[in-house]
């Protein structure tokens, strides 16, 4: 069972959770080291500006429904939507960037049942995936934009290269929402996602800092190079080892793939004999990292893994040092939600910027279902909606 789901985990990586992007990436593991505690030089993708933004976002406090995430706002702008005004019932359309990895799959089975919730105002919704494919995406938008959608929902494959797609759609004249990850315009009517890859990654490396010894060696795991909101989670990282002065004795790329993340790990016990903390960039492999350590009859030192069902059941039962920072896809919620406030002519918040709650110690019983399948993603946000649990199963 344990190697059908590392299977499932590892399908089409690029997608992780993550927004994809057209720049050049950092430097990759195995280049030498220049700056910090063998964190190298810091990503070209860190922007001091959004780092500080972001951090401070954390400790923002949301306005919206206290029980409702993904109604919520931190530091809402809003805008007038008064010109796209259209009386319903709406047909909404959506262009997918991919359905290739579970938190992907947990997300859209959350937007299919926001859509059946909505039922009375929705008379059809039109998705479309573009397998993780740029020119696909490309020639999905541009068709629908002859379908008759009263909006646009649009969750780009890359950014740079999505940019005019979404703003031939803007200049069609209808409403479109972009959500998860970005593009280059402002043209969308907002733009949703939660806090951010500075967030996620500083929340991981100041937990892993402050539990592990001083000094002591870290690991860091990443998915890819090249992928944004990966890469800021890493640039974030960063600044949180070089100020706690860890030992980073390796940042290496895992691909995604459990019997690679097995290996990585398995190769600095034998070398260093003690790892002292683990930071990961993504989840998805966490339990692929454990299971490393319990092999070689070694201590799981404190890590971060993410809320992906069957990382916080082994934190559980083995009873970890650990932290979850989330990038929850309760986010899928809040396209469908969007684009019926804007085709009331209601304002909406631009960018639109959620909560990004994370499992501690302390709240870990709350997300840990058991019933639920092991690739589950505990901030789902699903409970309320139509065909719970089952759809989800």
């Amino acid at each position: 069972m344990r190697r059908s789901l590392a299977a499932l985990a590892a399908v089409t990586v690029l997608s992780l959770t993550a927004c994809a992007t057209d720049e050049p990436a950092a430097s990759p593991s195995g280049s030498a080291p220049a700056a910090g505690s063998g964190t190298g030089e810091q990503s070209k993708f860190f922007v001091q500006a959004d780092y500080d933004a972001e951090l401070a976002l954390l400790t923002a406090t949301a306005t919206g429904p206290a029980d409702k995430p993904w109604e919520q706002a931190l530091n809402p702008k809003m805008v007038d939507t008064a010109k796209f005004k259209k009386n319903g019932p709406h047909k909404i359309c959506f262009s997918n960037a991919a359905l290739n990895n579970p938190w992907r799959q947990v997300g859209f089975k959350t937007m299919q049942a926001e859509v059946e919730a909505q039922k009375s105002r929705i008379k059809e919704f039109v998705h479309v995936d573009a397998e993780g494919k740029d020119q696909k995406q490309i020639a999905d938008i541009n068709d629908l934009l002859g379908k008759g959608c009263d909006a646009l929902i649009v969750s780009p494959n890359t950014t740079a290269t999505l940019t005019p797609a979404v703003e031939a759609a803007c200049k069609a004249g209808l409403p479109v929402v972009v959500f998860d990850r970005g593009v280059n315009t402002k043209c969308p009517v907002t733009f949703i996602n939660p806090i951010g890859g500075y967030g996620f990654g500083h929340v991981g490396a100041e937990f892993v800092s402050q539990k592990m010894k001083p000094g002591g060696k870290v690991l860091a795991l990443r998915i890819l190079p090249g992928v944004d909101v990966l890469e800021t989670r890493w640039s974030a990282a960063k600044v949180a080892f070089d100020k706690a002065k860890v030992d980073v004795v390796g940042v290496e790329f895992t691909d995604g793939d459990p019997a690679k993340t097995k290996k990585i790990v398995d190769d600095y016990i034998q070398r260093y004999g003690t790892i002292d903390g683990v930071w990961m960039d993504a989840g998805a492999t966490a339990v692929a990292a454990v299971e490393a350590f319990q092999d070689a009859g070694k201590p799981v030192p404190p890590m971060n893994g993410e809320d992906q069902l069957d990382f916080l059941k082994i934190w559980k039962d083995k009873n970890l040092t650990a932290i979850a920072p989330t990038y929850p896809t309760y986010q899928w919620r809040t396209p469908i939600l969007a684009v019926l406030q804007i085709l009331d002519g209601k304002q909406v918040s631009s960018p639109w910027k959620l909560p990004q709650p994370t499992v501690t110690q302390d709240n870990l019983d709350t997300y840990l279902d058991p019933s639920m399948p092991p690739l589950h993603y505990a901030m789902c946000g699903c409970t309320d909606l139509p065909g719970y649990p089952q759809r989800w199963k």
